[in-house]
């Protein structure tokens, strides 16, 4: 029997969510609290990667049992979340049909980076980025990227994909306050490091360094050295992941 289940994170002690050998991750943690709350080996598919650091606020991971059904839903989760580290929660489980995929059926992803330009001692999950920005014409460049293009300028080099092109349907930047920002991307998927290369790539507009229009020069370059520099993980939060159909906790 397949199910979904929905989890938060704070990446900050962990490799990203894929298992890899010698280090701690989100999906190896997960994995050891499931196959000891059921009492047997179980594996999991997540609906993506998240780099080293980078935080989620809801994620989704499919996983199979050979039981057809969980008894007494609410309290294997809590015997879950007592059974994992503290920066990993699991909010619900839910039955799904067989051929349900965590990964390849989301049509949407939301992702949002926190930052900052003065300094703030409570501002843990958030970039300090010191330089004076100019807000419009960074929304500006981030409507160029609207659309679907080839992101390989903003992909991690060396990435395996079988294709680079991504639809965004939105990025945006906004003011929390006077010293804190928001930036907010939404595609039908992303690529290895693309968020945090998208948000260097604006803010080196922000500075005055490039016009809007560096945005479409660094799309067609297909080339990571022709954007921006990456920007620190800790401040990313995968926000949202949407299905063509609901999830409801069993």
């Amino acid at each position: 029997m397949r199910f979904f289940i929905s989890l938060s994170y704070n990446g900050s002690p962990f490799c990203g969510w894929q298992s890899q050998p010698g280090v701690t991750s989100v999906q190896g943690e997960l994995e050891r609290a499931l196959s000891i709350a059921f009492g047997e080996k179980v594996e999991v598919t997540g609906a993506g990667r998240t780099d080293a650091g980078v935080n989620a606020r809801y994620y989704v991971a499919h996983f199979d049992l050979t039981a057809e059904e969980i008894k007494e839903p609410n309290q294997t989760v809590r015997k879950i979340n007592a059974i994992l580290p503290k920066e990993i929660c699991v909010f619900g489980i839910f039955s799904v049909p067989e051929g349900a995929h965590a990964r390849y059926d989301a049509v949407s992803r939301t992702y949002r980076y926190y930052l900052h330009t003065s300094k703030d001692p409570f501002a843990r999950f958030s970039y300090l980025y010191t330089y004076t920005l100019d807000v419009e014409a960074m929304n500006r460049a981030a409507a160029r990227l609207v659309g679907t293009h080839d992101f390989t300028s903003l992909e991690k080099t060396g990435s395996d994909n079988g294709t680079s092109l991504c639809q965004v349907t939105e990025a945006r930047w906004e003011r929390i306050d006077a010293t804190h920002l928001v930036f907010t991307v939404s595609a039908n998927r992303f690529l290895r490091n693309m968020v945090r290369a998208m948000v260097g790539t604006l803010l080196e507009i922000g500075r005055g360094r490039h016009d809007e229009a560096w945005v479409d020069e660094v799309l067609a370059a297909r080339d990571r050295c022709s954007a921006g520099q990456s920007v620190p993980g800790e401040a990313l939060f995968l926000e949202a992941i949407v299905y063509p159909y609901p999830l409801k906790t069993i």
